[in-house]
């Protein structure tokens, strides 16, 4: 045996021998002393960021070996810089995972090139809340209901184009006809509200209602800004004074449109695995978030801060991933005219 076939050999057989190793290193024993990054595709203090800190300080143990979860924070481009990264660059192993935005796994599909994965290669784990989307206006705009926004320009925030601000913004003004102007550029919805607050902008859409009672419930009871509309399949209990956007046309392709956004909206706020990660760590997370979910004290505490929890599992989310990307060409020929 020449000395180059034996060192191939023996790379071979080491090689087994590691990944034998690694096969039989079991969850627990892989996560125990071990750090989980928890990454938020938006700035600190919106809904996003709130949920995953709150998500971020309770499931830690539930996972097996009681791993350390640590927050932070990666903004960009409505959650697509961490999109990508989660995709192209973080590590592979179930020590990162991240929160991005309800949006995001479809914008391959609305050949968005700055979207350099493939939806179907995620590993989602779960999402703590369906969303109901509201567009609200400041008080002082002049823009009280839907019949003013369709007369009124009004100046609202955007996150970018993968994002609910941006993206209900334009269905409405193709399909209903509402004058709304984006100011993009904004790393996150808190940082719009903050402008609405300064007087930079006058509105926003894609602001969750459970956000809303979390952080800004003052503004709603104050009579500082009016809910205009709601992004559904049906109406919040509590807002059933706020329209649906599906009922405010009967065009065919106008209610397709609006039909896109609100297929998403059941996407709530996931949470994704990059690609590549053990079927048993991937298992592992998805045991621990749905646990996290009805753990006594992570509800008491997401009550507390005025989070509502209703959620999905990480296979109703590739479901409804799959779902989407079953959507009318002609539809999505026109979501991206409206996105240009």
């Amino acid at each position: 045996m020449t000395l180059r076939k034996y060192l191939s050999t023996a790379a071979v057989a080491l090689g087994v021998i590691v990944s034998n190793s690694a096969f039989a290193e079991t969850v627990e024993e892989f996560y125990s002393g071990k750090t989980i990054n928890l990454y938020i595709g938006y700035s600190v203090g919106g809904g996003y960021d709130t949920y995953a800190r709150m998500i971020a300080a309770h499931i830690g143990k539930h996972i097996p070996g009681n791993p350390t979860v640590v927050p932070n924070n990666m903004p960009g481009a409505g959650s697509l810089r961490l999109t990508n990264w989660l995709y192209e660059a973080a590590p592979a192993d179930g020590t990162a995972f991240g929160a991005i935005a309800r949006a995001a796994p479809f914008e391959p599909l609305l050949k968005n090139q700055a979207a350099n994965f493939k939806a179907s290669e995620f590993n989602f784990i779960g999402n703590a809340n369906r969303e109901y989307s509201l567009c609200a206006a400041n008080a002082d705009s002049g823009v009280k209901n839907v019949e003013d926004l369709k007369s009124t320009e009004l100046l609202v925030g955007g996150t970018g184009a993968a994002s609910d601000p941006n993206i209900q913004a334009n269905v409405l003004n193709e399909a209903i006809g509402s004058k709304m102007t984006i100011v993009d550029g904004y790393p996150g919805g808190n940082d719009i509200v903050l402008a609405m607050e300064r007087g930079e902008v006058q509105g926003r859409c894609g602001w969750s209602w459970s956000t809303i009672k979390a952080t800004k419930m003052d503004l709603v009871n104050d009579g500082k800004v009016n809910l205009l509309l709601q992004f559904s399949s049906s109406p919040h209990p509590e807002l059933l004074d706020v329209p649906l956007a599906l009922d405010l046309t009967d065009d065919k392709t106008s209610r397709a449109l609006i039909n896109f956004v609100v297929a998403t909206q059941e996407m709530g706020r996931p949470y994704i695995a990059p690609p590549g990660v053990p079927e048993d760590r991937v298992e592992a997370l998805r045991e621990a978030f749905a646990e996290t979910m009805s753990d006594p004290e992570f509800l008491e505490a997401a009550t507390a801060a005025g989070l509502e929890i209703s959620p999905s599992s990480g296979r109703d989310l590739q479901t409804i991933v799959q779902s989407v990307y079953q959507t009318e060409e002609s539809v999505l020929n026109k979501l991206i005219e409206l996105r240009k």
